[in-house]
């Protein structure tokens, strides 16, 4: 059993999950009791695999220590029609936080391309007064579940310029009904940072970092953009080790967080196959270690409850948009069928999303080629 460390006022996470390239990256830091905390993208096992005792006792033991953290990724929050998979979701997570002692639970920004549950990539949703109210509908339940503080991380993805601009107004709006705080990603600020050219101190000024209960940092991936030429994007791919930008934002960013708990480390097994990109792996967290041990003396200390939710929580049926739904599955169908950036826009601006809240004329369109990509690769 690995050794579970003190607690510390900031603690030094891992995402940690049943991944085999994953856990032999990061079981030397768990051996030495380096990792602080752990958090489980708990969703990853609702296909029926069972739990190995010897991982269960990983949660357990740092669950009963206040270390354990649940991450989601495939509720979807924002689709426009709420599914028997959704309200399956939230019944395993109930049967897990009965099980397990999760610290907090977070979930993703967005929605859902693909035509399954469970496929496609998080896009998002126009922010609308409707959309506002489903999100924070179904964000209440899942507070409701989990019994425990809940979260929602920033997007990387965004098709504009004013998008980006509006998000951390958004995510602030959903979260104040439930009291809920903000996983701040590094990285996914990095992308935008960099595909809208904007300054760090802009971005950071429309976050409300006083919400930050988390951070995660992660590396990810540079493409050419073929419609501008001469164009770099980046992208949120988590397969690469952290870039040094994402240290330094790190570093930046912790003393305006008064709330801050967690620093979590993000990589994808998939990028962890090989010894030289483990060892990677191994000295990042040590250098986020390091970035986090150095603020210590000087974060404020955080309220332990600053975060839990109300007690009033939603009954009867969840909310529900059709004509968002109709939307999204329209968008998701032209993203994941477009043979090229061309004709993707000349079907989007002769669908019924043009000239709505989607605001698709605004659309810069190395970020709409991006969109194609994320679709297509996950559909």
């Amino acid at each position: 059993m690995a050794a579970v460390p003190a607690v510390p006022s900031i603690l030094s996470a891992i995402a940690c999950n049943l991944d085999d390239h994953l856990l032999a990256a990061a079981l030397p830091l768990l051996e030495a009791g380096q990792v602080e905390a752990v958090e489980w993208s708990f969703d990853t096992l609702f296909d029926g695999r069972q739990l190995p005792n010897w991982f269960a006792e990983l949660l357990t033991a740092y669950g009963e220590q206040g270390r354990l953290i649940g991450h989601g990724v495939y509720y979807s929050l924002l689709s426009g029609r709420w599914t028997p998979e959704q309200a399956q979701w939230l019944e395993q997570l109930r049967l897990l936080a009965a099980r397990f002692h999760f610290d907090h639970i977070t979930e993703h920004f967005g929605s859902f391309t693909g035509q399954n549950f469970h496929t496609g990539a998080p896009l998002p949703v126009p922010y609308t007064a409707a959309t506002l109210r489903l999100g924070q509908d179904r964000l209440l339940r899942v507070a409701d579940a989990c019994q425990c503080p809940v979260g929602l991380e920033n997007l990387a993805f965004a098709y504009s310029l004013e998008e980006v601009q509006r998000h951390g107004e958004f995510l602030e709006k959903l979260l104040a009904p439930v009291n809920g705080f903000l996983i701040l990603d590094l990285h996914n600020l990095y992308c935008q940072l960099h595909n809208f050219n904007l300054s760090t101190d802009s971005l950071l000024a429309l976050y409300s970092l006083h919400r930050v209960r988390e951070i995660h940092i992660s590396g990810g991936s540079w493409e050419y953009s073929q419609v501008e030429q001469g164009r770099q994007i980046r992208r949120d791919t988590h397969d690469e080790a952290v870039p040094d930008e994402v240290f330094a934002l790190l570093e930046r960013t912790i003393p305006q967080c008064p709330q801050l708990k967690y620093v979590v480390l993000e990589q994808l097994g998939t990028g962890l196959r090989t010894e030289a990109s483990q060892h990677q792996f191994r000295q990042d967290f040590q250098r986020m270690a390091a970035i986090v041990e150095a603020s210590r003396h000087r974060a404020p200390s955080h309220q332990p409850n600053a975060f839990q939710p109300p007690a009033a929580l939603p009954t009867g049926p969840a909310a529900h948009d059709e004509a968002l739904h109709a939307q999204q599955r329209q968008l998701s169908q032209i993203l994941e069928t477009a043979a090229s950036y061309e004709e993707a826009q000349q079907r989007l601006r002769a669908s019924s999303l043009a000239h709505t809240d989607w605001q698709l004329e605004q659309w810069a369109p190395h970020m709409l080629e991006t969109a194609i990509s994320i679709a297509q690769k996950w559909k």
